[in-house]
């Protein structure tokens, strides 16, 4: 028997079964990479921080050369800028997930501890980005409003708490504050190793928060 000679079309390729599947378009390719630079740079961010992580490592964990970074992104700050607002985006859906206003304060504050965990259990490294620094230096517009989004609905919770004398009159910034804080400090230990969290050691740390809020 002859053998086939006829060349594979340049848009086909074969899977495993011998059937044959369209090659990406060349948007398709553009999007794939873009992705890829984004996942390396959300990493090494996470990892090394914003001035401590260079293109070209970025290039080099994404498999792209650094002139393909800047066809895809002007410049590192407007790159971070993405990868933070893709972030702060996906902590948002997460928050907002199941969350019901007319709660009692001690529901939406046991919900709002819940959903935190989930985003640092789901996203760990989008939230190690998140807590690790301050990114308002290189913050732009469009990246404070995302942050202005997220912050929004938590400094209503916590306004209705001080409507109902929770939390000692203390301001709602200062409120906002120590409960990210208390969080961060928990799911920080854990990842260094100083602590194991189950849900038991999580629960009692969100009630020992609360308490100190809420008086």
């Amino acid at each position: 028997m002859t053998a086939s000679l006829t060349p594979m079309t340049a848009d086909a390729s074969t899977d495993a079964t011998g059937a044959t599947e369209p090659q990406p378009t060349a948007a398709q390719r553009k999007e794939r990479t873009r992705a890829r630079i984004l996942d390396a740079a959300l990493g090494l961010f996470a990892e090394r921080g914003f001035h401590g992580t260079a293109v070209p490592l970025i290039a080099e964990r994404a498999q792209v050369g650094a002139g393909s970074i800047y066809r895809h992104f002007e410049s590192k700050e407007v790159l971070v800028n993405e990868v933070f607002r893709s972030a702060k985006s996906a902590l948002l859906v997460c928050l907002e997930l199941g969350h019901d206003p007319q709660a009692a304060p001690r529901a939406q504050f046991d919900h709002l501890w819940a959903r935190l965990v989930v985003y640092a259990r789901e996203q760990p490294l989008s939230f190690r980005f998140l807590e690790m620094q301050d990114h308002v230096p290189y913050l732009d517009e469009q990246s404070q409003r995302v942050e202005l989004s997220v912050l929004a609905p938590i400094f209503v919770i916590a306004q209705g708490f001080q409507q109902q004398g929770i939390g000692s009159g203390a301001p709602t910034e200062l409120l906002m504050a120590m409960v990210w804080g208390a969080f961060v400090g928990v799911m920080k230990y854990e990842r260094l190793g100083y602590l194991v969290l189950d849900d038991a050691r999580i629960e009692t740390a969100r009630d020992a928060c609360w308490n100190l809020v809420s008086r």
